[in-house]
């Protein structure tokens, strides 16, 4: 009877024990994986600000915690850092996307430096007008993604397939999805159209998608285009 008590203890703690031991491969595993991931973003990130002359330190950081868009402050303009959270970094599937997440970024951290009292000014200047920053930020995203060599359109796929669409945007301090990536492209089109003509995302389906949802967005760009309007449209 006591050797059955023991050759069972002894199963029970020699499978414990391999549990434990595949934990530990686990956790060595996903350490090793978000030193990859982490590299991957500093490497990309590094580019950016080099080939934009951004002489400001900006640090990059890969969070495996999901963002909570109502508690967190924004650590680019608090910290000088470029957050990009694992729910962020899921979308991005290739250095186009993974660029264009995180240009964005760096407008924010090297406007931190800009302004009264070494920058701390800046956040109130951002919430004061959050909507038109937004718009511009996805504009400039695009010329630091050019400058770097990377495709800009790859800022338009991020954003189709990661961003929802809202049903209104008056009451709220951010544009409707459909409205930025109509900016976006309007940007593209018109300042760097060597990239829609010469455009390997043609064939992607998440541009096909937004080439579908943004029909009547993009009858608007058409239709001044024809006249030389130089208003800005009220994309929707």
């Amino acid at each position: 009877m006591i050797k059955k008590l023991l050759a069972t203890a002894l199963i029970i703690l020699s499978s414990q024990i391999a549990v434990f031991a595949d934990e530990t491969i686990t956790t060595e595993e996903q350490i090793a994986q978000e030193q990859s991931i982490q590299s991957r973003i500093n490497d990309i990130g590094s580019k950016l600000l080099n080939a934009n002359k951004i002489d400001k330190r900006i640090i990059f950081v890969y969070d495996e915690n999901a963002k909570d868009i109502f508690l967190q402050i924004n650590p680019e303009l608090t910290r000088r850092q470029v957050v990009v959270y694992k729910n962020e970094y899921k979308f991005t599937q290739n250095d186009d996307e993974l660029a264009a997440c995180l240009a964005r970024g760096i407008l924010i951290a090297a406007k931190s430096y800009e302004g009264l009292f070494n920058g701390y000014l800046s956040a109130f200047e951002l919430k004061a007008a959050p909507k038109k920053f937004e718009l511009a930020s996805d504009k400039r995203a695009v010329d630091f993604m050019v400058n770097a060599g990377y495709h800009p359109v790859g800022l338009i796929t991020l954003l189709q397939k990661s961003c929802p669409q809202k049903r209104f945007d008056k009451f709220s301090n951010k544009n409707l999805t459909s409205k930025r990536l109509a900016h976006i492209y309007e940007y593209i089109y018109t300042k760097y159209p060597y990239y829609l003509a010469n455009n390997p995302y043609y064939e992607n389906e998440h541009y096909q998608n937004f080439l579908l949802t943004s029909i009547e967005n993009r009858k608007l760009l058409e239709e001044k285009i024809k006249t030389g309007s130089k208003e800005e449209l009220d994309y929707q």
